[in-house]
């Protein structure tokens, strides 16, 4: 520990934001009046005292003066290296600051007690905690090493054998005044720090900190170099490029150009709208002004790549032959008269428009937004491609099944890396015209996510009020999308927004009737399975009876899907047995000939089966009409009573039943409750006896009001032990007064029923209008019954009563 020594009388030389350690030896300039003074007055009292004269060095931080100084002694006074006076200074040791005294000359003089800051003794006798020696000739190994690295890293290797020669702890820590790095708060705690281990300690980390910053800064630093070698050396090999390129255009005898001048040509030759050319022009004079370097240069290019790209005055002529255009359709899709009907009207409307200079009116030209909605497998995607060749137009289609990101519709921002338009704008240019024939796949399976939603983007896209100036995130210029005709296909109505919705015309197509499917195999299924299965035509044939029943009864669904590979499998196996020497060709395939070479049919009709294994052979049992995704379809249900025994009751319903359902149930049942007397049915049994509705397939779920007809003629079937008639079937939302309401999917159901082999139909009266949409041969074999009460549907299901016999009701334990 330090201990202080016999009061001193100096002259304060004060230090601005500067700090001397003892044994450090500075220049001083005399032009401040401060430091000529000090050292005037320290040279007049050295007059009178032997010894060089003495000041007291105060560093001064802010105007205030530190506790302790510094006592120095004046080595030398004359030049500096600049011509101004100076005095060389040395500072000897620390001294404690004391009160204020009186001297000769006009420095400010005070009292100051010398600290001796030598190492006392460290043996544990002395009582003094001091470390062990070996600790401290470790702080000053350390010291020595961390200077020296510190030292020859800026080559100063004779300052480092000066710090090597130093063995005093105390002149070691102070040696660190020298030290640029140290600030001037730094270097004020080390001269107010008497203990030298302690100070040792504090240069020690000090030195290290400064070592672990600068290592780091190398590190950036170095990073920082290679980056830019790396991007001089890629000026220089760009250089040397269009010097090559320079050199190849001279030697075959092309202009020499810059690239943002190609770029200017191009967009000026091009035939842009001026809204477009004006964009374009003004990225051309950004990329002229870019450098090589820069990003922005290759985002700038590859947009304008884009826009050149896009057909915007390019337009196909449309064929106004209609009745040609209504054959193209005919030729290629069987049915689908709806869809035929709007195209050929769509054609008649714009030749009447072109006649009379009416093509753009508004701005706006006559575009078409259609909705072709319905099951799979009815022709909704191959239909596009036959519009586009009945109108002359090109034809692209734009799959959207699982399209959850926005920018896939409206393009990403320029800002991205790799962004890219949006699939509407490269179907226009994928085209080739801006009047191609869009089909938009599976717009009912666009999903939404954080990413946003593209069913909102899509809004503009088929809004002919809007489509007109459309704009793409990524080529921010207006897009006339309004001479396009958009088709657009789903299989659920419901999956499908309402706001989007509004924007189309909603075209239905609700399936194939069996001659349809018969019509369809043999002018287009066949055809190209054959030559898939790399027969002729004359060597396989299909006669109509063996088409019939594949469609019949080895498929049920609204398309032809299914059917088509039925007809694939058929021709497989003829194919195979062939090969194996088992068939000779040429052979036609006929209804006995299905059995033997794909197995038994799937679907065989109710009515075609035993009475006794029909699903309606027991009360109870009724068959109704139902819509799903895959088209129309025909469900039963069945009804039981609990025994009596059990104490059951309650109404109990299972299948997978939606809530619209379960309320059908129960408005079936209290009906029969409230009207049984009337009906003449056993209504007590309900009251005293649970009842139980299942609905089978019951792994599928079920909704809606159309089964409460069905339901309520299960009941009373159950009830009054009268058969529910094999060939009928019903579809009808039921009220508590018995009233039957009106449903929708009239026209798929019916097609149900016809496929299913049912021969009589139970229909809402207020459905009656529907019945226009189902084809006539349908309706020809189908006994259509439209009624308006639940009274009218049980006497027309119901089997008549045998008389003098006890009505047999299902029991379920």
């Amino acid at each position: 520990m330090a201990t202080e020594s016999t009061p001193l009388a100096l002259p304060v030389l004060p230090l601005d934001d500067e700090v001397v350690l003892p044994g450090m030896v500075v220049p001083l300039d005399l032009s401040d009046s401060e430091v000529r003074a000090a050292v005037e007055a320290a040279q007049a009292a050295a007059g009178t005292a032997p010894g060089k004269p003495k000041v007291l060095l105060v560093p001064r931080v802010d105007g205030t003066y530190a506790g302790t100084g510094v006592l120095g002694t004046v080595e030398q006074v004359g030049r500096l290296a600049d011509g101004d006076p100076g005095a060389l200074i040395r500072g000897r040791g620390r001294v404690r600051i004391g009160a204020g005294t009186t001297g000769p000359g006009a420095a400010l003089w005070v009292e100051g007690t010398r600290i001796d800051e030598s190492v006392p003794d460290p043996s544990p006798a002395s009582g003094r905690g001091y470390p062990e020696p070996g600790h401290v000739s470790e702080l000053v190994k350390e010291y020595k090493a961390l200077a020296t690295a510190w030292l020859r890293k800026r080559g100063a290797w004779q300052v480092v054998d000066r710090v090597q020669a130093i063995d005093d702890v105390s002149a070691l820590a102070d040696n660190s005044g020298y030290s640029p790095f140290l600030t001037t708060e730094q270097k004020v705690v080390l001269l107010e720090t008497t203990d030298p281990v302690a100070r040792l300690k504090l240069a020690v980390q000090q030195l290290r900190d400064h070592l672990a910053e600068q290592d780091v800064a190398e590190t950036i630093a170095k990073d920082v170099q290679e980056g830019v070698d790396k991007q001089q050396r890629e000026f220089l090999l760009r250089r040397q490029l269009e010097a090559v390129r320079k050199e190849l255009r001279e030697l075959n005898g092309e202009q020499e150009g810059e690239e943002s001048d190609d770029y200017r040509a191009r967009v000026e030759a091009a035939d842009l709208p001026e809204h477009v050319r004006a964009a374009a022009l003004k990225e051309v004079d950004k990329l002229e002004r870019s450098s090589d370097q820069s990003p922005e240069g290759s985002w700038i290019r590859t947009w304008l790549d884009t826009v050149l790209e896009m057909p915007w005055s390019e337009r196909t002529e449309d064929a106004y032959d209609i009745r040609g255009a209504r054959a193209v359709l005919d030729a290629e899709h069987s049915g689908l008269d709806d869809v035929k009907e709007r195209i050929t009207e769509y054609l008649a409307v714009r030749k009447r428009r072109g006649d009379r200079g009416l093509g753009v009116v508004g701005g706006r030209r006559g575009g078409a937004v259609l909705a072709l909605v319905g099951p799979p497998g009815v022709g909704k995607t191959s239909l596009g491609e036959s519009v586009a060749h009945a109108m002359g137009r090109k034809f692209v289609r734009v799959a959207l099944g699982g399209v959850r990101d926005e920018a896939e519709i409206r393009g990403h921002r320029r800002t991205y890396v790799g962004a890219l338009p949006g699939r509407i704008v490269r179907a226009v240019k994928e085209a080739g015209s801006m009047n191609p024939v869009v089909l938009l796949d599976e717009i009912d399976k666009v999903g939404s996510d954080f990413r946003g939603d593209p069913a909102a983007a899509l809004l503009e896209v088929l809004d002919p009020a809007q489509n007109h100036t459309f704009r793409d995130h990524y080529l921010e210029v207006e897009l006339d999308l309004s001479d396009v005709v958009f088709l657009a296909t789903a299989n659920v109505l419901e999956a499908i927004p309402e706001a989007l919705l509004d924007r189309m015309e909603l075209v239905r197509l609700d399936g194939y009737t069996e001659d349809e499917k018969v019509v369809i195999a043999r002018d287009h299924l066949l055809p190209r399975q054959l030559e898939r299965a790399g027969l002729d035509r004359d060597e396989v044939t299909i006669d109509e009876g063996a088409l019939r029943r594949l469609a019949g009864e080895y498929t049920r669904e609204a398309g032809v899907r299914t059917l088509e590979r039925s007809i694939a499998r058929l021709l497989r196996k003829v194919a195979a047995r062939h090969e194996l020497g088992e068939r000779e060709l040429p052979f036609t395939v006929t209804e006995g000939d299905l059995r033997d070479l794909i197995g038994r049919p799937h679907h065989v009709p109710e009515s075609a089966q035993d009475p006794a294994e029909r699903r309606t052979a027991v009360p109870g049992v009724a068959t109704g009409l139902a819509v799903t995704g895959a088209g129309g379809d025909v469900l039963y249900v069945e009804a039981s009573l609990a025994d009596p025994e059990t104490g059951a009751s309650g109404l109990t319903l299972t299948g997978q039943l939606g809530d619209v359902m379960k309320e059908s149930a129960q408005i079936a049942l209290s009906f029969l409750r409230s009207h049984g007397a009337e009906l003449e049915l056993p209504v007590g049994d309900l009251k005293d006896r649970g009842a139980h509705i299942h609905f089978p397939a019951g792994a599928v779920p079920k909704d809606g009001p159309s089964a409460g007809v069905t339901m309520t003629t299960a009941l009373a079937s159950l009830l009054s032990g009268r058969l529910v008639r094999t060939d009928v079937a019903m579809t009808g939302e039921v009220s508590l007064t018995g009233r039957v309401l009106p449903i929708g999917g009239v026209k798929q159901k019916l097609l149900a029923a016809h496929r299913a082999g049912i021969t009589t139909v139970i229909i809402p009266r207020r459905n009656e209008p529907d019945l226009d949409d189902v084809p006539a041969e349908v309706l020809d074999k189908l006994d259509v019954h439209a009624v308006t009460d639940v009274r009218q549907v049980l006497e027309l299901a119901l089997s008549p009563a045998v008389s003098g016999a006890a009505p047999e009701v299902p029991v379920a334990a």
